[in-house]
């Protein structure tokens, strides 16, 4: 590639013009970003159908490595760019964050398109992640489904600009320029569900908890009111109505005495609410056959 030496005039030093052709003054980090920006090496993996817009981004059309994004590699040690592209399954995001931490920093990660991003349209899915940024490091997030190769690129060129505006002189910059090796990320833990490491030890005492006998109130099992949030929690038995108490606002660290019988409130509103939704529902469909029966 070639080089610009004007690129590098941005200075508080003054350049003669018949010198600017021939001499650059600039900063080390503003030479190191330059490099970097211009060679990097893209990871080869796909997911989903956003992996057929890559690869349309590497062909001869559009051809990314005008923009320095010369050579995909097909191993993590020789890459410095992972590319997200496709649908992110909660079986795939083990294998992910494994290659993720076999990349040498520094390092970036794109997603690309709205299943790498958030989940797409199968967000909250059994068996997909709602975005890739819950267990990496997102830099640059190119939205579609699927994204243009025009997108992609812009995403390329979106992350070059976010390049030139690193320091080496600030360690705090980024991780990689910190004293010491970065700690690696977590790799999640494939069981019924996706685990976080990092959450182990709230998840054991939830475990210990449960396995006692007593029952830990969730946010999901409870309705959005301040009604239900300020529920009393009773026993179910009339001897035990003694015991009854407050429930806090805070209800999934909400955990009874060990021994006590749960019971709230929050079951009959949820009941009521579900009946009053069924008769405005029955009035809707009365209401609708009444105007077909007119027409």
């Amino acid at each position: 590639m070639e080089l610009n030496l004007q690129e590098f005039h941005e200075t508080e030093f003054p350049i003669p013009v018949e010198l600017e052709n021939n001499v650059a003054i600039s900063s080390l980090s503003q030479l190191y970003n330059w490099g970097r920006r211009n060679s990097m090496w893209p990871m080869l993996f796909g997911l989903a159908c956003c992996a057929i817009e890559m690869i349309a981004t590497a062909s001869s059309r559009f051809d990314f490595s005008r923009f320095g994004f010369e050579v995909m590699r097909a191993t993590p040690r020789q890459a410095d760019l992972m590319i997200v592209s496709g649908t992110v399954t909660k079986k795939m995001v083990v294998p992910i964050v494994r290659l993720y931490n076999q990349m040498p920093e520094p390092k970036y990660v794109l997603a690309m398109g709205a299943c790498a991003s958030g989940g797409g349209p199968f967000k909250e899915g059994y068996n997909v992640v709602s975005g890739m940024d819950k267990y990496l490091p997102v830099d640059v997030y190119v939205p579609g489904c699927p994204p243009s190769p025009q997108a992609l690129l812009f995403g390329m060129i979106a992350l070059q600009k976010k390049i030139d505006g690193q320091s080496i002189a600030n360690g705090d910059d980024v991780p990689w320029y910190g004293a010491g090796p970065a700690e690696p990320t977590p790799i999640p833990i494939l069981g019924p569900d996706i685990i976080d490491p990092r959450q182990m030890d709230m998840i054991r005492r939830q475990a210990e908890t449960a396995a006692k006998g007593v029952e830990l109130l969730g946010v999901r099992e409870l309705p959005a009111s301040t009604e239900a949030v300020t529920a009393k929690a009773k026993p179910k038995e009339e001897s035990q109505a003694s015991t009854s108490s407050e429930a806090p606002a805070d209800a999934l660290n909400y955990v009874l005495p060990t021994g006590g019988n749960p019971w709230t409130e929050a079951e009959d509103i949820r009941e009521k609410r579900r009946l009053r939704a069924l008769a405005r529902k029955a009035v809707r469909a009365s209401k609708r056959a009444e105007q077909t029966e007119g027409e």
